[in-house]
């Protein structure tokens, strides 16, 4: 006889959330360590784009796999074998010696990371009632930022008390460690011994009949990037995902080349934006439930109104190149961190809003390959443009396409029918 646990579902969105944060700590690591790279290696700022680019790239065209993979195998399966993966290929890292090596590993811890956030909305969609859904993605999506935030600190340490390498390795094996604590621990609700018959049916009963276990329903692929519905967040997430792959990217060798930080004042600055970041997550999941309340908004309107608020806020980076002082572009940096990650938590949240069980995974990967693909050429136009026009005009490029999401989520995404949810 088990043990039950009261309020598992927490737990189990813990561990979601640990997980991204070590997948966001490993993809961090290379902007960290890119002064140093960039000295060793005799890197310029367009070879450094190439590598950015080579993981955006890969992540973008595994999103989809990752998903449908995801959806073929089981949340519990599908991310273990991803995140074992994503580890090696960061320990791997270690052993790059050119701009080109650099690339080619990068580009395959993307291409395995390419599953974290279609498996931790697939995980929050079986664990959680659609009331607390873009609470407990606000959660999970705390990783990213967590993961940014303690990566200068920690990858700036390695390379002080040995060597860059040394950075490398010990991301890659937090999250090998995390792997396989993963696959020992998750189970889907129905299954879970641990979990009490009352909050079993508090979260079944909660979900949508699109999520129901009974519902063996599934849209093929191609039907599902040909719905509306998709496209009403695919090319928002387009146009707001450039923004926050250029914080985690760019801000470190930003500081570094307009301001002049060095290594130390990389790892005491550039985590605050992240730490920002961390609050535009939790508070903006908590933001769709209140604007239904006390606004009466349906929950798809409720998702669009976060999404608004941080497309408008998303306006202060674009205003860094207005100051010289860099603290007040760190600040700067903090509230576009703060409304980058409340705007993309309700657009993630969304798919598991429009799209049933069996393929919330999938659609979250085909939305995922969209936001990739922007980021991808939005690396390589910095990579092209920094140099010659500055940073300045390419912020203010980010936050009018954040403007833009906002729009077109209001304009594309109408609430599915009751058929289409079925």
């Amino acid at each position: 006889m088990y043990k039950t646990i009261k309020n598992l579902r927490w737990y189990m969105i813990a561990l979601v959330t640990i997980g991204t944060i070590l997948g966001y700590l490993t993809r961090n690591s290379i902007a960290v360590a890119a002064p140093v790279l960039n000295e060793v290696m005799g890197l310029t700022t367009q070879q450094y784009s190439y590598v950015v680019a080579a993981y955006s790239a890969c992540y973008t065209v595994m999103q989809p796999v990752a998903g449908y993979v995801l959806d073929l195998l089981g949340t519990r399966v599908g991310y273990a074998v991803f995140a074992l993966l994503w580890s090696v290929f960061c320990i791997s890292t270690a052993f790059s010696g050119s701009w080109v090596g650099l690339a080619f590993t990068r580009g395959a811890v993307g291409a395995a990371e390419a599953a974290m956030i279609p498996a931790g909305l697939k995980a929050t969609s079986e664990w959680f009632p659609a009331k607390e859904r873009s609470i407990a993605v606000g959660w999970f999506n705390l990783g990213s930022s967590v993961g940014a935030m303690i990566a200068p600190p920690l990858v700036a340490g390695a390379i002080w008390l040995h060597s860059w390498q040394l950075a490398f390795v010990i991301c890659g094996l937090l999250s090998f460690i995390w792997g396989l604590f993963w696959f020992a621990l998750y189970r889907h609700p129905t299954n879970q011994k641990r979990l009490s018959e009352e909050e079993r049916k508090y979260i079944l009963s909660g979900q949508e009949v699109s999520h129901q276990t009974s519902n063996t329903t599934k849209l093929p692929a191609y039907k599902i990037v040909s719905t509306r519905r998709f496209w009403g967040i695919a090319i928002p997430r387009f146009l707001a995902e450039p923004a926050w792959g250029t914080f985690n990217a760019w801000i470190p060798l930003f500081m570094s080349t307009v301001y002049g930080f060095d290594l130390k004042q990389i790892a005491i600055f550039a985590w605050m934006p992240m730490l920002f970041a961390d609050f535009g997550c939790i508070l903006g999941g908590y933001m769709a439930p209140f604007f239904q309340k006390n606004f009466n908004v349906s929950l798809i309107n409720s998702r669009k109104l976060v999404v608004t608020v941080g497309g408008v806020l998303m306006i202060a980076p674009g205003l860094i190149g207005l100051f010289a002082n860099p603290y007040v572009a760190i600040f700067l940096f903090c509230i576009g961190g703060f409304a980058h990650q409340a705007l993309s938590g309700a657009l993630i949240t969304l798919s598991s809003d429009v799209f049933g069980r069996n393929e919330v995974a999938t659609a979250n990967g085909f939305t995922g390959m969209a936001a990739w693909l922007a980021s991808t050429i939005f690396a390589l136009i910095v990579g092209a443009l920094a140099e010659s026009v500055g940073f300045s005009p390419l912020f203010v490029i980010l936050s009018c396409l954040d403007l833009l999401a906002a729009l077109a989520v209001w304009t594309i995404l109408k609430a599915p029918s009751t058929t289409e949810q079925q």
